[in-house]
């Protein structure tokens, strides 16, 4: 499977992150974190909508620091 469209679980997102799952639960709750979507009755998250996100992430802390 192409890297940029695998999909990955809250689990191995959490992992990634190196933050707990009810991290990631909390910030879907208040519509912040990676944008996750439901596969039944899983959440799953595009590769490549975490990397925008972690991009968007690292801009904001760069502009917050000048």
């Amino acid at each position: 499977m192409e890297t940029l469209n695998r999909l990955l679980t809250t689990r191995q997102l959490a992992d990634y992150l190196g933050v707990p799952v009810a991290t990631l639960y909390s910030w879907r709750h208040a519509g912040e974190g990676p944008p996750g979507f439901r596969v039944g009755k899983h959440v799953r998250y595009r590769w490549s909508d975490v990397e925008e996100w972690v991009r968007g992430q690292l801009h904001s802390a760069e502009t917050r620091t000048r």
